[in-house]
């Protein structure tokens, strides 16, 4: 992976779009006297989405139902995890769930009780993904995985003609791989191509934090219902597997629709490490919205159904985009900008299996991978 400073957008054509569209979704808020970050619904959704992954815990503790009845309560924080990580960390480590950094620290901490880093997670998505969207040097989470090619511009292998099929196998290890070994492995990377901020001191501090929280988490998932509460160890295992299989098929396919979809793009930088675009019709040309319409989804995945609202304002909570979607799209049309989006659900997850078969074909002189 290139430097973070390495790569910038230069546009010959000095567009208005963002300067406009960012003045009129500006005079959006102050018009309608509400701030830009969360509200009371935000805070109500947070308290539902931690105690739906806290409270079937302390239900296993305390009354150790049955391994059919414990399954469902580890489904249930399955549920609950995928929902902290979309609609409550997700804001909190934007900056934006609260006008108070502590606040945001504090809520965007509820990543690290679901066994993950918010230090690590805030420079991979805030700096490297949202800076670099769809480009391959640079976004972490676009980046290919094991057997799984997500860009048109990295080596096609053999196995990738099928991987439409095996992929959601593979996207249920996701939280399981960040809990157990992505944090480390995220922790080097990040210290050799620059992207960690950090002293010497600071990070020999984090990672001292960082197997503190890995062996607190672990330790209370298993030792604590094993050793204080007599819950047979595989039953503990079984249930850990199925709740982070959950989460992890959940977040994943919920990011793959934003990004890997039919049309959009997967820019280059030229020999200069310069992507010749603006940034913001940069974001536009590599993020596709789904679901608009649809009220429980949006609640239920933060706003991330609104990714083209979400990367142009990273900083307005997410209950804030489907009122300030309408000025967006208009504005992107007036500019004769794309504004792409899948009206349900199932048409997303058609274009993202769509697009994982092309990206699985071998290529062949009659196509040009761009």
């Amino acid at each position: 992976m290139a430097h973070k400073g390495k790569i910038k957008f230069v546009s010959k054509d000095k567009s208005l779009f963002f300067p406009t569209l960012r003045k009129r979704v500006d005079a959006y808020f102050e018009e309608n006297n509400i701030p830009k970050t969360g509200n009371t619904t935000m805070v109500v959704k947070s308290v539902v989405l931690i105690l739906a992954y806290v409270l079937p815990f302390i239900f296993l503790l305390v009354f150790t139902p049955a391994f059919p009845a414990s399954m469902i309560l580890w489904f249930i924080m399955g549920l609950g995890i995928a929902g902290i990580g979309m609609s409550v960390m997700h804001d909190a480590n934007h900056g934006a769930y609260s006008p108070s950094r502590k606040v945001n620290d504090l809520m965007g901490y509820t990543l690290n009780l679901a066994g993950g880093s918010a230090f690590n997670w805030k420079l991979q998505h805030n700096i490297l993904h949202h800076t670099y969207t769809n480009v391959i040097e640079m976004d972490e989470d676009i980046q290919d995985r094991l057997v799984l090619r997500f860009n048109p511009h990295t080596k096609v292998k053999f196995f990738h003609k099928i991987q439409w099929l095996y992929a959601f196998l593979f996207y249920g290890l996701l939280t399981l791989y960040w809990v157990l070994a992505k944090d480390f492995v995220q922790y080097f990377l990040f210290l050799k191509n620059g992207v960690n901020p950090n002293s010497p001191q600071q990070n020999r501090t984090f990672m001292m934090k960082l197997i503190a929280m890995k062996v607190l988490y672990f330790f209370t998932i298993f030792v604590v219902p094993t050793v204080f509460f007599g819950i047979p160890f595989l039953q503990i295992l079984l249930g850990f597997l199925l709740m982070h299989f959950v989460a992890g098929i959940i977040l994943t396919v919920v990011f793959q629709l934003a990004h890997t979809v039919e049309g959009t793009s997967h820019p280059r930088p030229n020999e200069h490490g310069t992507i010749e675009n603006d940034w913001a019709i940069h974001q536009l040309n590599t993020t596709v919205n789904f679901s608009r319409n649809n009220k429980f989804i949006s609640w239920y995945v933060g706003g991330l159904n609104y990714q083209i609202e979400h990367h142009l304002f990273p900083r307005i909570c997410h209950v804030h985009y489907p009122a300030i979607s309408g000025i967006v799209k208009e504005t992107a049309e007036e500019f004769n900008i794309p504004y792409m989006e899948n009206e349900t659900f199932g048409q997303a997850v058609k274009s993202h299996i769509n697009t994982l078969r092309r990206f699985g074909k071998l290529p062949n002189m009659n196509e040009a991978i761009g």
